[in-house]
């Protein structure tokens, strides 16, 4: 007999004995075994939001909040991603003697209904032809170097072999291929 034994939380016990009429008529008492070519998977991805920097209040450090993505809203957020999410706010349901050691306490989550990006990918951003001349007059220059190690950390003044050491942490190095 094929039973289905839907998952909606995030840890599950599996059926020891199946509760289907015709085993329950026959009274056997058979082993069930997991298939997982017959089980159907949905995507899932848990991500924790943080609030900017410049919204902190001094001296606070910035709260977090775990949000639930279920079918086409995974694998939209990145790390460092700035994001508007709207959904439904609930409690993590606690079971077992964890329920009964938080009494009314209780973990919180959001539900992703919609989620949008206030960054775009480079593939939508759209250059214009005057960007595109300073880009080209500065590499024309032979002054790149320069140009983009002092644009590391402009606000702190001088140290301008720390940001070209920097620099060549950030795009140097070499490509290395592995044998797998």
């Amino acid at each position: 007999c094929e039973i289905f034994q839907p998952v909606t939380t995030k840890q599950f016990t599996p059926m020891q004995e199946c509760p289907s009429d015709e085993c329950k008529k026959n009274n056997s008492k058979g082993q069930l075994f997991l298939s997982t070519r017959a089980s159907k998977f949905l995507p899932f991805q848990e991500v924790k939001i943080q609030e900017m920097a410049d919204q902190v209040p001094v001296g606070h450090i910035p709260r977090t909040l775990t949000v639930h993505c279920h079918g086409t809203l995974t694998r939209q957020i990145n790390p460092g991603d700035v994001v508007d999410i709207a959904g439904i706010f609930l409690p993590t349901p606690y079971t077992g003697f964890k329920a009964i050691r938080a009494g009314l306490l209780t973990d919180t989550y959001l539900e992703a209904q919609h989620v949008n990006q206030h960054k775009k990918a480079y593939d939508d951003l759209v250059v214009d032809a005057r960007t595109f001349r300073r880009i080209e007059q500065y590499k024309n220059s032979g002054h790149m170097y320069e140009y983009l190690s002092r644009s590391i950390a402009p606000e702190i003044y001088g140290h301008l072999d720390v940001k070209k050491a920097l620099l060549l942490l950030l795009i140097g190095g070499v490509t290395k291929e592995m044998g797998d």
